[in-house]
């Protein structure tokens, strides 16, 4: 019998901690599928007006209503891997009838439209409150010579284009250049893979309790 103890530790601890991890994947799968359905939510309510001092925590995804001009020169952001191709996200300032100017991701524009001039009229629609996770240590640095970006960062492109560090991203507006396809906020490109990291978790426990039982059977067939 003290042969079986090593193949009974090694056994049912690595099954205990594999499906530890895979009913940790299950929670995570909870709390995920919640997020969604906020967000969910938030992109669904009836818009309202741009709040005066909107955050992150607070506001995130929150259906807006706006009237206003789009100023100054845009913004252009490489884009790719939408519904609508690769192309650049035209992000402009945006002076609201309060007078505020905010961030205005207008939408996507063709690669070899990038530079072609665009009407600039009042706009009127909706749109969502985001601050885009689009940028990290690995993004490079803006091509500011022609005018490329590799992710929205608010602070620097409210920097660049005086406005406050406010970013809505259009759903749709009367007024708008009929060559800009508007990028609604949706929730298709959030990950949630938690469900198949559980299944692997619970699969991988089965194999190991397979292996263990036959590791132990082995033993006992072994004779002395």
């Amino acid at each position: 019998m003290a042969r079986l103890i090593f193949p009974l530790v090694l056994g049912l601890g690595g099954i205990a901690i594999l499906l530890w991890l895979g009913f940790w994947q299950v929670d995570r799968l909870a709390w995920k599928e919640g997020v969604l359905a906020d967000i969910n939510a938030r992109l669904a309510a009836a818009p309202l007006a741009v709040p005066d001092d909107p955050g992150a925590a607070r506001d995130a995804y929150m259906a807006v209503e706006f009237a206003g001009v789009p100023v100054g020169e845009e913004l252009h952001v490489l884009t790719s891997g939408t519904a609508q191709g690769t192309g650049y996200r035209a992000i402009t300032a945006l002076q609201l009838q309060d007078g505020r100017r905010i961030l205005l991701d207008q939408g996507l524009i063709a690669l070899d439209a990038k530079d072609a001039p665009r009407s600039l009229g009042p706009l009127n629609g909706t749109g969502n409150l985001v601050w885009p996770d689009d940028v990290n240590a690995s993004t490079p640095a803006p091509d500011l010579g022609k005018n490329i970006w590799f992710g929205r960062d608010v602070a620097a492109m409210a920097a660049a284009l005086d406005t406050l560090p406010i970013m809505v991203v259009l759903n749709n507006a009367d007024g708008l250049d009929a060559r800009i396809a508007p990028l609604p906020v949706d929730t298709s490109g959030i990950k949630n893979d938690h469900l198949n990291y559980a299944i692997t978790w619970f699969l991988l426990a089965v194999v190991w309790a397979i292996m263990t039982l036959f590791w132990i059977t082995r033993i006992l067939r072994t004779k002395d």
